[in-house]
């Protein structure tokens, strides 16, 4: 018998020897979960839930009718970006504090190389705290964790640095981990790996899941898909190494990760008790198809559809391997996502609606080299500019005169709204400045950021021909958060939230206490009864 056996057995044997305990009670406790699911769906907008409900028949219209449904949370930081909003929400924490800032800040590790499959290393090096699973591990050290994603950064951040079973799509048709993990895989990914499921969808075409009436949205917009296959149907090629890469921007991607959740479900026996286990199931497809075809698209329509089938597959197998009344559900999104420039800004300038900072960059670069500094002392990265000051004041060069000389230059461009003093963030912040707030809840205090750069609402990076997101406006820090599972008061609430509030508020749910500060509250008008002290937020 394993440890995890026996301690079922002793704690049943337990409760049935000592029945008065559980009668004496006055009120009785609320139910402990034997599996907590964490849900992320990549790029998903609340609006998208309220104008697609009537063709909702699966998890989405499950969850709106018996979860607790907040339409007005909000990502409270200015990197809206997919790496930061999953660590964001199941952290409880910004990323000024849980240290995950950009993507291209997030997982990457060559220290930590995959298994198998394609692709960087990866790992949660940078992460900094704890995340959710840990705060239920030290409540119960038998607790464990399964975190399945197409996207490493999905799979990995939603557990902190907790060394669970952990995997990711590794664009040949299998999952993978990295080292970090595991030296190899368990027997059970293995056999699902060699089923070989990716390949049944090389060849299949993605056509509309409902009749053309129902979907108002143009089906042949020239800007979309760079151009591209722009209009249905869409045909996954046949080849296998680029049909299994490509696999990733078909719905038919959410399904694959599905399957193996599921998967890990039984083989692992998550959520059977006494113990409290997590399964964490971030699908990733809507951001590729929103990147691709826009929000506003017949495909992006067609992929939530899809999303609701594919969770109500996940909801309902769950409910028939596990007792109903025992899992708690969560979902929220990492990011929203802002339409194409071209179908906000009028005129035929393909260019419209965005902003090249390159030439500013380039010439202060430039400038930097001919009085002997490395181009590296001062990167511009993901709207932010960092320097070096050790290595300017080496070279005698005064680095506030430099960074006030990009900031002048930058403020100029069109479509800039803004070019924030890291320094001066607090001030802006406690006069009102709400965007100087996310910057701040953005950046941890030993980042070397000196700039933060805004553009103002709908404008893009100049390089940028896909649909984005990554800015500190609504349409990109609006997501959709769902609870659904005994403790929950179903409904609509309409009160703005953060995201930072989702994982104190399952950590009710779970009966367990964070590890330490949050930057998130407790949202006591979705419980039925609370057993466990409200963890305190951030002061």
């Amino acid at each position: 018998m394993t440890t995890r056996a026996l301690y079922r057995a002793v704690s049943g044997a337990f409760a049935a020897a000592v029945p008065a305990l559980a009668l004496s009670a006055q009120t009785p406790a609320p139910v402990k979960p034997t599996l907590v699911v964490q849900i992320t769906v990549d790029q998903l907008r609340p609006d998208y839930l309220d104008k697609w409900a009537p063709q909702f028949t699966g998890g989405f219209k499950r969850l709106l009718a018996q979860g607790a449904f907040f339409p007005k949370t909000i990502h409270d930081h200015a990197t809206t970006e997919t790496a930061p909003g999953h660590a964001t929400l199941w952290s409880g924490r910004t990323p000024a504090h849980n240290g995950i800032v950009i993507n291209d800040l997030g997982v990457a590790d060559a220290q930590s190389p995959l298994l198998l499959g394609r692709g960087g290393g990866a790992s949660p090096w940078r992460f900094r705290g704890t995340a959710l699973f840990d705060w239920i591990r030290a409540s119960d050290q038998f607790s464990r964790a399964l975190s399945v994603s197409r996207k490493d950064r999905g799979a990995i951040l939603p557990l902190g640095k907790a060394k669970q079973q952990v995997y990711w799509y590794g664009l040949d048709g299998r999952f993978t981990t990295s080292r970090y993990y595991a030296d190899t895989l368990p027997t059970w990914v293995q056999q699902f790996n060699a089923r070989d499921g990716a390949a049944k969808y090389l060849g299949q075409t993605w056509t509309p899941l409902l009749a053309d009436a129902e979907y108002p949205e143009r089906d042949s917009v020239a800007y979309e898909h760079e151009g591209k296959d722009i209009a249905f149907p869409h045909t996954l090629g046949t080849d296998r190494r680029r049909g299994l890469d490509s696999l990733t921007a078909f719905p038919w991607m959410d399904e694959y990760t599905v399957d193996m959740a599921l998967a890990g479900v039984v083989a692992m026996e998550l959520g059977k008790g006494p113990t409290t286990d997590v399964l964490s199931v971030s699908l990733s497809t809507t951001d590729a198809i929103g990147h691709g075809w826009g929000p506003d698209s017949k495909e992006l329509h067609d992929q939530v559809l899809r999303v609701d089938r594919a969770l109500g597959r996940l909801i309902d197998s769950l409910y028939t391997l596990r007792d109903s009344s025992s899992i708690v559900f969560a979902l929220g999104s990492d990011h929203g996502v802002t339409p194409y420039p071209q179908a906000q800004f009028g005129g035929t300038n393909p260019d419209r609606g965005r902003v090249d900072v390159r030439p500013v960059i380039d010439a202060a670069r430039s400038a930097l080299v001919a009085r002997g500094l490395e181009t590296d002392a001062l990167v511009y990265q993901d709207k932010m500019l960092m320097v070096d000051r050790r290595r300017f004041a080496a070279k005698g060069i005064n680095a506030d005169s430099t960074i006030n000389a990009i900031r002048a230059a930058l403020l100029k461009l069109p479509g800039m709204a803004n070019v924030y003093r890291v320094r001066d963030l607090p001030a802006a912040a406690a006069r009102g400045d709400k965007i100087a707030q996310r910057w701040r809840n953005s950046l941890p205090p030993d980042m070397q950021v000196a700039l933060a750069v805004t553009f103002k609402p709908g404008y893009y990076v100049y390089t940028t021909r896909y649909a984005t997101h990554g800015m500190p406006y609504e349409l990109d820090m609006t997501i959709p958060v769902l609870f659904m599972g005994p403790g929950v008061k179903p409904g609509r609430y309409n009160t703005p939230i953060r995201s930072v509030d989702v994982a104190p508020t399952l950590a009710e749910l779970a009966q367990v206490l964070p590890l330490e500060p949050l930057d998130g509250k407790v949202l006591t008008q979705v419980l039925k009864s609370s057993k466990t002290p409200a963890a305190k937020p951030r002061r």
